[in-house]
């Protein structure tokens, strides 16, 4: 049989840059995933700051918005065509690229998200497929459009013996249970990385706090962490999402005036490093009790004080990466729109009711062909 050749493509909430992978699947009933070759591809500085300038409102926002997607366009091609270098082939091999592009604001609340991309420019500029536009249909299906990486999550990370949960820490963290012999479901816990990363922008001139270093110099502060935890959306149930839109610096600055913050600013650092693993904790004993082995995954994975903190709080459930299942932590959320961009040209369904609220089964995704 040929091999069918996948790629995905993701930019998340923390703005570090796009990743990209190859892929190759086994078949629909076959829960295999491989990685034939993955691409980094940092964001210049100019156009980072944009990003971040264009999540709130601003002016001339339509020129620049797109202005901002023409450069990011480039820089997914840029990336598909390194992923396949790295693995290599041409993207003209390739069936399609999944291409989720980079998200401006998520309100579904009001029945909207928006993710910047131009996938037409992608598909002339990488000359291969693009499926984009993932989370449109499941909003307009009545439901969140996101977390979607836990579609993937069950039908790569399953297990028919042991109660496993994926958490995965990006600028947002997000947990997908999986219980044996059902179906399992998932959601936005809070913050993964983004609060960390902006604090340690702020005062250390650096995008993060490698290996939560920093963080662990200092100390939680109890007081400050509860005032964190008064944010409603850490109560609320399934299905939820969240992003840049609530976890803001607006939001922290706001916590902090609240709170009547006069201490040290490494201290805010390895709070919220504790608010991260407080409310992954949380929903995973409100939503995941009986998971018994947990896999994280996303750049958090690479964190050494937060991946530790977790270990101590989950325990005695076993912590440790996706490297165990075969697909190193970095790679997870690039595989998984290879593999929603294949779903898509096979009109197959993502279930994501237990996930997102959506109505039903849909098909996610519109297709831009070479």
């Amino acid at each position: 049989m040929r091999r069918e050749l996948y790629a995905g493509v993701m930019s998340g909430t923390s703005l570090d840059g796009i990743d990209a992978a190859v892929v190759t699947f086994g078949d629909a009933q076959a829960a295999s995933c491989s990685i034939q070759g993955f691409a980094h591809v940092a964001f210049p500085i100019p156009l980072r700051e944009e990003l971040l300038a264009l999540q709130e409102k601003s002016d001339d926002e339509i020129a620049r918005a797109a202005r901002a997607g023409n450069a990011l366009a480039d820089l997914y091609a840029e990336a598909i065509i390194a992923a396949c270098a790295a693995a290599a082939i041409s993207p003209a091999d390739l069936a399609a690229a999944g291409v989720h592009g980079q998200t401006l604001r998520h309100r579904p609340e009001q029945e909207w998200t928006l993710q910047l991309n131009n996938p037409a420019r992608v598909a002339e500029r990488a000359k291969t497929t693009i499926v984009a536009d993932f989370r449109s249909r499941d909003i307009a299906a009545g439901g969140q459009g996101a977390p979607l990486a836990p579609a993937f999550h069950a039908a790569f990370f399953g297990n028919a013996d042991r109660h496993r949960a994926i958490v995965n820490i990006g600028g947002i963290a997000n947990i997908t249970d999986l219980p044996p012999g059902r179906a399992g479901r998932g959601l936005d816990a809070g913050p993964g990385n983004v609060l960390l990363d902006l604090w340690c922008q702020r005062h250390c001139g650096q995008a993060f706090d490698a290996n939560g270093a920093w963080a662990a110099s200092g100390h939680a502060d109890d007081n400050l962490l509860a005032t964190l935890l008064a944010e409603p959306f850490f109560a609320a149930g399934p299905p939820k999402s969240t992003g840049r839109d609530l976890f803001n610096s607006g939001w922290l600055d706001a916590a902090l005036s609240r709170a009547r913050w006069r201490g040290r600013v490494v201290d805010v650092q390895a709070t919220l490093l504790a608010l991260t693993v407080h409310t992954i904790a949380d929903a995973m004993r409100r939503f995941a009790p009986e998971a018994a082995d947990v896999f994280v995954c996303g750049g958090g994975a690479h964190n050494a004080a937060l991946l530790q903190a977790l270990k101590t709080t989950l325990a005695p459930r076993r912590v440790r990466t996706t490297a165990e299942l075969k697909i190193p932590p970095e790679y997870v959320e690039a595989a998984a729109f290879a593999w929603f961009a294949r779903e898509a040209l096979a009109q197959r369904p993502l279930h994501l009711s237990e996930v997102t609220g959506a109505r039903g089964p849909r098909v996610l995704g519109a297709i831009y062909c070479k």
